[in-house]
Formats: C-alpha cells, structure tokens, sequence
C-alpha cells in the first residue's frame, strides 16, 4: 500500500505527548451558575411542575452519566494503552469537576423541596420509609460524589498535569473512581424505583 502521507498512530501519540493537558476552564462556572439560577428560581416561583422537571431532567443525566462512566468507559479505560488513558483522562476530569456536583446539588435541592411541598416527609410509617430510604441514597450519593469523586478528580487532573505523571498511579486511582462511580449507578437504579412507587402512589 502507498504512503497516503496521513500520520500513524504512533506520531499522532508522540505529537500528543508534547502538547500541554488542557486546563480547567472558569468559563464552565458560567453554565453551573445557569443551573443553580435555574433551581432557585424554579424553587422561588414555587411551581411545582417546573421544579419536577429540573428535579428529573438532572436526575436523569445524573444517573445516566454514572451509568455511562461506570459501565461503558470504565471497561474500555481498563483496556486501551496508558497514553491512550491519559488523552481521555486529561479531557474528561475538567468537565467532571464541573458536571456531576452540580448535577448531585440540582436533583438533590429540587427533590428536598418537592418532597416538603408536597407533605412526603408527614407521612406515616410504612410510606414513610421510601422517603427515609430516598434520602439515604441520596445522601450517600452527594458524600460520594463531594467528598470523594470530585477530589480523586483532582488529584488524578493534576497528577496527569505533572512534569512526570505516575501513570501508575492514576490507573489505580482510575479504577477506584469507576467502581465508585458504578456504584452510584446501582443506587440511581434503587432511587429510580423509589420514584416511580412516588409517581404511582404511596
């Protein structure tokens, strides 16, 4: 076969290599203040039916993303080659940083104001305890997704980031991420049916 002149994947590595990681951009802070703005003033107006719809479609993407990460990405990292790895790392964890806490505050916020507006936390036992069940998933979900999905994005970000990167390192930080993140797409399945007994009555 003739040389078309197109570059192997060799030289489209090495090319890579010796262009910086792309940084966090403040400018996504304009999209997450959307968001919140969106909520608080969905919350503000008291509309009921505007404020299931920004619970729902965050909820959605929420655990459509944890799903996706956890069980699609998460496998295909496990087999590519470290430089492969780190091009996806490098461009995915400064979008995560910014995507899936305000995803967490947005479906939580929303769904603790339609809950109270909706008289679910006066409710008596048995019913009660989908409520109580709900909120320790979600609360479970938001320590996760603060306190350690969002710093092990960091530290993987910056680690990549690094004159030396231990690439080492940020595969086991990797796996440890998409575990965590998988089972959040457990525990979006177990509030997904929580919701759907919310919809059909308690």
């Amino acid at each position: 076969m003739s040389n078309t002149g197109d570059p192997s994947d060799q030289e489209i590595l090495a090319r890579s290599d010796t262009q910086p990681p792309p940084g966090i951009r403040a400018g996504n802070l304009i999209w997450v203040l959307l968001a919140l703005s969106v909520m608080t003033g969905a919350i503000v107006s008291r509309n009921d039916w505007f404020l299931n719809f920004v619970h729902v479609m965050a909820g959605v993407m929420w655990t459509g993303i944890d799903l996706f990460m956890g069980f699609v990405i998460g496998p295909i990292m496990r087999l590519i080659d470290a430089n492969s790895r780190r091009a996806i790392v490098t461009r995915l964890m400064p979008r995560m940083i910014f995507i899936m806490p305000t995803l967490a505050i947005v479906t939580t916020t929303a769904g603790w104001y339609l809950a109270e507006w909706r008289g679910y936390f006066d409710l008596d036992y048995p019913d009660l305890g989908w409520v109580v069940a709900s909120l320790v998933i979600v609360a479970v979900l938001t320590v996760q997704g603060l306190c350690i999905l969002l710093p092990l994005n960091l530290r993987v970000y910056f680690e990549i980031r690094s004159e030396t990167p231990d690439m080492d390192r940020v595969s086991r930080w990797m796996r440890y991420y998409v575990w965590v993140v998988a089972s959040q797409g457990l525990m979006q399945i177990s509030i997904i049916i929580i919701m759907a007994r919310f919809v059909t009555g308690l």
